[in-house]
């Protein structure tokens, strides 16, 4: 009995330690994160930036060379159809410096000299001319009394034809030099130092419709050149919004789906709806750098004007383009599915354990996806499930 005392500490040892270590093999509840099965309003939708511009806009370019005068108006001003804009008048002609003007004088006097000498040449072929006259009327009367032979009249018939023409060609000459005169007197004259006295002729370009001008391109006075924008008008109340989307979500939409615009400034929340799908799309470097294909989708504002008056063109849109939705869908996180033997599964919270339930998944968005069957409502599912979750284990909600 004495030896039975002696061991019993030690027994009592070995089994304290053996419960301890048994106890640390048994498996511990896994901390999870649940979620419980509801029904509530579901939607799919595409989130992107888009920015207003005005649909009917009018750009107003000059329509020949000139120096436009001064626009006296301002960015935002209201403009009547047919109001005029600018006013083009005649290019300024160069200042002469003393050798341009040297040469233009002695352009001046040879033109002066060449139309003498044109004048004296006309008085010279007229004088032949009459001669020739004279002397074929003399010659015909010789010729009807038979006394000269006909060549000899011919002759003289030719002569007199020449020397007209000739007299024309010096007339001619004459009218050629007085307009080299004119023209080398003209850039004597019309030099941009020298007022002309003369009424220019004006150009008026005129606002084709009615609205407000959105921008000036050639506010100042100044030489335009034919087709250079001068001022840009339309009306601010008429207003789209225009969005760029990646391709693979510009195939989703079509013309007529549903459009939210958030966050745009205003109190509430605008509708839209999309008119026009381009289809052309166009390369774009995203902030990350990586080379993107966007197609630009453009949308009607539907809600009330008076709630967007405040909005003019350029301005930014957060614009949610809407799928599909519904009122009373059963859903769970996204992040709680994951994939099982090709289908969609979860892991229900039932008497403190994982258990392994296949779902079927309907519309799935960016943090919920639909739940067509396999679950109840007010079931807890577990949320973001880890490598140490399988079917059975068991759990304890963090």
């Amino acid at each position: 009995m004495s030896g039975l005392r002696k061991h019993i500490g030690l027994i009592i040892s070995v089994i304290v330690i053996a419960a301890v270590i048994g106890i640390g093999f048994i498996p511990q509840p896994v901390l999870v994160e649940v979620v419980t099965v509801k029904s509530k309003p579901f939607r799919v939708e595409i989130e992107e930036e888009g920015k207003t511009r005005v649909t009917d806009r009018y750009v107003i370019s000059a329509p020949v060379d000139g120096f436009a005068r001064r626009i006296e108006m301002d960015v935002g001003d209201t403009i009547k159809k047919d109001q005029q804009i600018v006013c083009l008048e005649p290019l300024r002609s160069n200042v002469l410096d003393p050798r341009s003007r040297a040469e233009a004088e002695a352009r001046v006097s040879a033109a002066t000299a060449a139309l003498n000498a044109a004048e004296r040449d006309v008085r010279a072929a007229d004088a032949d001319a009459g001669f020739a006259e004279k002397e074929l009327e003399r010659l015909k009367k010789l010729f009807e009394a038979k006394t000269i032979s006909l060549d000899r009249f011919q002759e003289a018939e030719a002569k007199a034809r020449r020397t007209r023409a000739s007299h024309e060609s010096a007339r001619f000459a004459v009218q050629v030099a007085r307009f080299e005169k004119t023209a080398a007197e003209a850039a004597l004259r019309y030099s941009a130092a020298q007022a002309s006295g003369e009424e220019l002729e004006i150009v008026s370009i005129t606002a084709p419709v009615n609205g407000r001008i959105l921008k000036i391109h050639h506010q100042s006075e100044g030489v335009v050149n034919r087709g250079d924008p001068l001022v840009e008008i339309g009306d601010p109340l008429s207003l789209e919004v225009e969005v760029d989307v990646l391709s693979r979500d510009a195939v989703r939409l079509s013309p007529g789906t549903r459009v939210v615009f958030k966050r745009w400034g205003g109190d509430a929340d605008l509708d839209g709806v999309v008119r026009t799908i381009e289809p052309v799309g166009f390369t774009k470097i995203s902030a990350l750098g990586v080379e993107e294909q966007r197609v630009l989708v453009i949308i009607d504002l539907v809600s009330s004007p008076e709630l967007w008056q405040r909005l003019g063109d350029g301005y930014r849109m957060e614009t949610v383009f809407v799928l599909w939705e519904g009122e009373d869908i059963m859903q769970v996180p996204s992040s709680a599915l994951f994939r099982h033997e090709g289908e969609w599964a979860l892991y229900v919270v039932e008497d403190k354990r994982a258990r392994l339930r296949p779902v079927k998944i309907g519309h799935v968005s960016g943090l919920a996806a639909q739940v067509i069957s396999g679950l109840e409502a007010n079931e807890t599912v577990i949320n973001h499930p880890g490598d140490n979750i399988d079917a059975g284990t068991r759990i304890r909600i963090r």
